[in-house]
C-alpha cells in the first residue's frame, strides 16, 4: 500500500461528520475500513478513541482522522 501524507487526510477533517458511528465508516471512508474491521481493533484497545451509547459506538472526526494518519502510515 502506497504511504499518504497528512495533509492527503486534510480533506476528512472537513467533509466528516462531527460523530462518525462505527456502522457508517464503510460509506465515509469508501471501503477502505469496515466497522467489523474497526470493532477488532477496539476490541483490542487498538483503534481510535471512541465514543458509545448504549451498544452504538462512534468516533469524533478529529480523533478518527489523527489515528488514520498513524495506521495508513504503518
Amino acid at each position: 500500500m502506497e504511504k499518504l501524507q497528512s495533509t492527503d487526510l486534510s480533506i476528512l477533517l472537513k467533509t466528516l461528520p462531527p460523530v462518525i458511528a462505527r456502522k457508517d465508516l464503510n460509506v465515509y471512508l469508501g471501503g477502505l475500513i469496515s466497522s467489523g474491521y474497526m470493532a477488532n481493533l477496539d476490541s483490542k484497545g487498538l483503534g481510535p478513541k471512541s465514543v458509545k451509547s448504549g451498544r452504538r459506538v462512534a468516533y469524533i472526526r478529529e480523533d478518527l482522522v489523527a489515528w488514520l494518519e498513524r495506521w495508513l502510515s504503518s
